[in-house]
């Protein structure tokens, strides 16, 4: 593994275009047709390679220590993506900046606190518990679905303290990924074509509209008695006004964090349970961790720390499978990597590439719980692993995720071995996040 480029010096730097530029498209239709292939490319351009989205330039960094600048600098606000969501998303956590995000974050940071996160825990215990307690040996199980469904229920139960239905479950399942998928294809292309009348965007209204409902339905749900993060909500106060949040900017904020909370910890377990099955090592040295400490139990909050090694297996899942693209805009002019940037240029990196790059990890197409035993993490630069971004907008929900997918994967281990199915080939399906094309696996008692 070679030492992080400095890339930070004081000579100015040409920025080049990365070839295959096209009329009025620009680099969209390679972005979209090749994605990872294309931004894991973008290294051999240079440390800042200016790409086109239509007419609009973007500069994309391909060095860890410029992408962690990108995240932990305060002269870089959300960007062009959040634009396109923003009608999805209004004014949640994902679409602010500035002074607004920070009064908002505070607002909603104590339901993310240790003590609520330990009886969140005891929902996300439960949830696993029932669903290995579902199977039978020998069921064929589509084990992508099952996992979002998951987790739909341990957000539901724990956040908002509804058990959600099937119908809730169905909806945000079938809807969230075509928010993201054509947010994409929106953030990537010029802006005249989300204007016209075309399918993908009775579609992505359709999905807003869909989405929007469902939430309706949990915010004016009743709260007596409940402790939960949307009575956080309902009850926060602006530490400067002193005025609570008003109903649309609760709803803003429930839906980032019912699809948020979803999306990425369902596909995530998703993943984890398909690279165990290609790594009968790992899922050995998985399987012998579990019985030894759970002995067969469910497993809690209290267990994960005698569970490293399982612990480590999600690290390497979040290294493996995470967000294709990360895009930003300059709020102010920026130098970066020795590039003279004005005010409201759009900037970016692929999460994914930065993982997968063997600058920073070895052999990164290996699934290697190992590179995060403590030593060899600690020689992981900062910006080189990023699942959940960083600097101010480090996702508030990052301890929960790593516990619920810690829990679920001991308590799954503990009775089941998950095989995949002969004929059924699972390939990554780029459209923000990367989903599996399909899962389904058999289950078979241990």
């Amino acid at each position: 593994m070679t030492a992080n480029p400095n890339t930070s010096g004081s000579g100015k730097c040409e920025v080049s275009t990365v070839p295959g530029r096209l009329p009025v498209l620009g680099h969209t239709a390679a972005l979209l047709r090749k994605r990872l292939a294309f931004t894991a490319g973008l290294r051999g351009h240079g440390p800042v390679v200016r790409v086109y989205l239509g007419g609009l330039p973007l500069h994309v960094v391909t060095t860890a220590e410029l992408a962690h600048r990108v995240l932990v600098d305060e002269a870089f606000d959300k960007g062009i993506f959040v634009d396109k969501l923003r009608r999805a998303f209004g004014d949640g956590l994902v679409s602010l900046n500035g002074d607004r995000y920070r009064r908002q974050r505070r607002m909603i940071q104590p339901a993310f606190h240790r003590h609520a996160l330990a009886r969140y825990s005891e929902t996300m215990t439960a949830a696993a518990a029932e669903l290995a307690n579902s199977w039978r040996d020998g069921q064929v199980l589509q084990v992508d679905r099952l996992m979002q469904d998951l987790a739909i229920s341990v957000v539901g139960r724990s956040l908002f303290s509804t058990d959600f239905d099937a119908g809730v479950s169905a909806e945000v399942r079938a809807n969230t990924p075509v928010l993201i998928r054509l947010g994409v294809v929106r953030a990537l292309s010029p802006a005249v074509l989300e204007k016209l009348p075309v399918p993908a965007n009775r579609r992505f209204d359709e999905a807003v509209a869909r989405v929007h409902r469902v939430v309706d339905r949990v915010v004016d749900s009743p709260r007596a008695g409940r402790e939960d993060l949307l009575s956080v909500l309902l009850g926060a106060r602006d530490e400067d006004t002193g005025e609570p949040m008003g109903r649309q900017q609760v709803r803003d904020h429930v839906v980032t964090l019912l699809t948020a909370g979803t999306e990425t910890t369902g596909i995530a377990l998703s993943w984890l349970f398909h690279e165990l099955a290609r790594n009968p090592g790992v899922a050995g040295r998985l399987h012998a961790e579990v019985d030894r400490v759970l002995g067969g139990r469910p497993a809690t909050a209290a267990d994960l720390r005698a569970l490293p090694y399982t612990r480590r297996v999600v690290d390497e899942v979040l290294r493996a499978y995470p967000l294709w693209l990360t895009l930003r805009r300059t709020n102010t002019a920026v130098r970066l990597g020795g590039v003279e940037l004005p005010a409201g240029t759009e900037v970016g990196f692929s999460p994914h590439a930065l993982h997968h790059d063997p600058r920073y990890h070895e052999r990164p197409e290996l699934f290697d719980p190992d590179r995060w035993l403590p030593d060899r993490a600690a020689a992981v630069p900062a910006g080189a692993y990023v699942p959940f971004a960083g600097g101010l907008h480090h996702c508030p929900g990052h301890a929960f995720a790593h516990t619920e997918m810690a829990i679920v994967a001991a308590t799954v281990a503990a009775r089941w071995r998950l095989v995949p199915v002969p004929g059924k080939p699972v390939r990554p399906r780029v459209v923000g996040l990367l989903y599996p094309n399909r899962l389904p696996m058999t289950a078979r008692s241990r």
